[in-house]
Parts: C-alpha cells; structure tokens; sequence
C-alpha cells in the first residue's frame, strides 16, 4: 500500500544482476506518479534508492535476474540544523534541513554528540572578518560523534551502523551538508575513525578539531614537521624535545599526546592546578605559565635535546617560546612557531625565529594530508588500547541543537581542562 492507503504500482524491467555499490535505474510509479529511482546498495543483499531525489522509496531483495520483491517502504529521514542564517546574526536558528546521501568516499553520521569551539561563536560575532568565503545560510560545527547510517561509493573503511567519531569539515569546504551543527553530517571517510564501545559519543566528540589542528602544526612540513605518531608510541633513538604551550586546552591535550606517542619529550605550561592532568597526558615537565622563572625552567628541561621547535597555545605563548628557542644551544634547534591561537604579549620576539597561524583551509579537508594519516593509520588503535585518550573531560550543556546557542555562552566565558558538548 501506498501514501494514504493507495496501492503502489511497480513496474519492473529485465536487468542484468546487480553488484555491490554499482547504480542501476528502475521506474515506479507512486500513486499514479512516474518517480525516476536511483539505487545505491549499501550492502551485498539489499538496495536502498537514493533517498536525494525523492520523497518516499521501496526497499528491493536482490534477485539473480532482477528486482522481484518490495519488502518495506523506507523514508528520508528528516534532518534539523542549527543555521546561521546571516553574516552576524544571533542566535542561531533552528530550522529544517535537506538530508543529504554520501557521495563517492563520503559517509552520512547520525550524530548523538557535538563539540563546540571557539571558531564557531567566534564566526558568528565576527561575521565576515572570519571565514569571510562563507556562504548562508550556513551551518557550522567541526566536532560530531555517532553513528553511520548510509555510505557512499568506494567507502571500505565504515559500515551501516558502525560507530564514529569524526570532523566535519564546512568550514574548510563552505558546505552546508558537511556541517555538524545537525542531526545528519556528511563526512569523508579519511576525516572519521571507529569509536570503541569503552569510549562514550560525548566523551569523542572533544577531539576532531583539536586532531586537525594539533596534527596540522606539529606533523605537516608546512609547520613543525615532527615524526607521525606510532601505536605503540615510537621509540627515539635521540633526545628530541617539543614544547607545547596551554597543555590543558583541548588542542593542548591533543597535541601532547600526539607528540609523545611520534617519540618526544614534551615539555608544556599549565595552571598549577592542572599540572597532574598535563602530565598525565604524557608530559614530562609541565610549569606555570605565569611564574616569572618560566623561560629559566623550560630552558633547563630541554638543554641538551634536539629541539623541533614550540607550539603556541594562549596568551603571551608567543614570547615565551620565542624566549626559550632564542636561549637554546643545541645540539640541534628549529626556529619555528605554530601558532594555534593567542595574542603575543608585546615582548621583542628575535626576527630570525619563524611564527606561522595554523591556518585550516580548504586543503585541510583533503584525502592526502597528515590529517587523514591520523584518523586512518594511527587512532583506530590509538583509541583502542587506551594509548590515545579523549582529552579535556567533556562537559555537557544539554540535549537538543536548540543548546548550541547556550552552550556558545558557556564556552565564551572560558573553561578549565574542560571541553563544551552537547548531546543530541
């Protein structure tokens, strides 16, 4: 039976059989209403017509010569987003949104948790000094964590139902489907990764942007240029080191994890009282970025090492490392900032040494980068066997995309080792 009670007619043609993800054509008529249908099995026994050009589809048992049988009538889910509907404007509105099919190496999320970064607050109050590319409306969010519903051609990696954490990339790519802020984000495969059952979808969700922003300054040859991360850690056969500012940040948190397990010691700065956390993480020296002997006290933690260089988190970062890079002997030594966020502190910073903003563009997004390295080849076990831990703890705001907005005020009034979430 059709819509309303109506019979469904089905008109089905001789065809070849069917294989795993190839597209074939059928024509059905819906209450007298000739719909063009386009098939994209997502497993070896079933078809699911692309839900993109129509309301409604039958779902089809392969046959070894063609379609025989309608088993079940299946229907677009329905999609909500958080949009931003115009350069500027507050608050965020939520509203319907297209659900929109994986294409070729794409996946489409059923999100059950969001994170919120300082881009996405600061893009609304900034308007068209940040991301000025950005076409409205427009959904943001970088940060999802769920589960697979639908997979596009090619894709080896995820199945129906698998679950994910995974970076939604709008930003880089200014579209809308690959959004976070909504119920269903298109994703490209190389930027997700299985999420073991250990590990809850609000605890994940703090990592996808800090992996992209942590990975981008400490591995890409752009930037600092360490070593890939290993499972297990890699083992340096020299004494290399790497100093990360604001260690208890979500970038921070990462970043350290990430550079100890490519064979380095860290050395960070913290707030006293998040100096065990920091350490946790893998530190091997952590020290108050307010104390007036800081620079003497990373100075002394790296003497004697091969220094990669510093990684800039917070205010006044900046100078500090550019203090300590301008003292250090050797034996080796890499001028070189990544600037990940913070306003230098007004201090005379040695013009040989080079300072570069992490900068996530389009090429972020990309299939060929350090990125899609570490969502593939390093946090699947990472995760797995505890060597790589969702860092800050995640602090939930509330359920539902209409606490976005509220979760936007929480995070704007500054948190400690913690990271915003909401559920959904």
């Amino acid at each position: 039976m059709g819509l309303r009670g109506m019979p469904i007619r089905i008109y089905q043609f001789p065809h070849k059989p069917i294989l795993y993800r190839k597209t074939v054509t059928n024509i059905c008529i819906l209450n007298s209403l000739k719909v063009q249908l386009h098939a994209a099995p997502p497993n070896p026994s079933s078809v699911i017509l692309n839900p993109r050009y129509y309301p409604f589809c039958p779902h089809y048992t392969e046959s070894p010569i063609l379609y025989n049988r309608i088993s079940t009538m299946a229907q677009t889910p329905e999609n909500k987003a958080a949009w931003l509907s115009a350069s500027g404007v507050m608050p965020l509105e939520i509203g319907p949104a297209p659900y929109t099919s994986p294409g070729p190496h794409q996946i489409v999320v059923k999100n059950s948790a969001l994170g919120i970064n300082s881009v996405d607050w600061a893009k609304k109050m900034l308007g068209e000094n940040l991301l000025g590319y950005i076409r409205y409306p427009f959904v943001l969010g970088e940060d999802v964590a769920g589960t697979v519903v639908e997979v596009g051609e090619g894709v080896e990696r995820f199945h129906v139902g698998d679950r994910v954490v995974a970076a939604a990339a709008a930003i880089s790519t200014n579209i809308s489907p690959e959004g976070g802020f909504q119920l269903y984000t298109v994703i490209r495969e190389w930027l997700a990764t299985p999420l073991p059952d250990s590990i809850t979808f609000e605890q994940a969700s703090v990592i996808p942007l800090a992996i992209l922003t942590a990975s981008y300054g400490l591995f890409d040859t752009g930037y600092l240029g360490l070593d890939l991360p290993t499972v297990p850690a890699r083992q340096s056969s020299d004494r290399r080191a790497v100093i990360i500012t604001g260690g208890s940040s979500a970038v921070g948190s990462t970043a350290i994890q990430l550079a100890v397990s490519a064979g380095y010691k860290v050395v960070s700065t913290a707030s006293p009282k998040n100096f065990d956390y920091v350490k946790k993480l893998g530190a091997a020296h952590v020290f108050d970025y307010k104390s007036d002997t800081v620079v003497e006290d990373i100075s002394a933690a790296v003497e004697g090492f091969h220094l990669a260089g510093g990684y800039s988190i917070g205010d006044g970062s900046i100078d500090l490392l550019a203090a300590v890079l301008s003292k250090h002997q050797g034996p080796s030594l890499n001028k070189f900032i990544a600037l990940a966020g913070g306003k230098p502190g007004g201090g005379s910073i040695d013009p040989s040494i080079q300072i570069k903003f992490i900068l996530l563009g389009p090429d972020a997004a990309a299939s060929d980068t350090v990125v899609s390295n570490i969502y593939k080849g390093y946090l699947p076990d990472a995760l797995a066997n505890g060597q790589f831990v969702p860092a800050p703890e995640a602090f939930v705001v509330g359920k539902g995309l209409d606490k976005i907005q509220e979760a936007f005020g929480v995070h704007m009034q500054g948190v400690s080792a913690k990271k915003i979430v909401v559920s959904l």
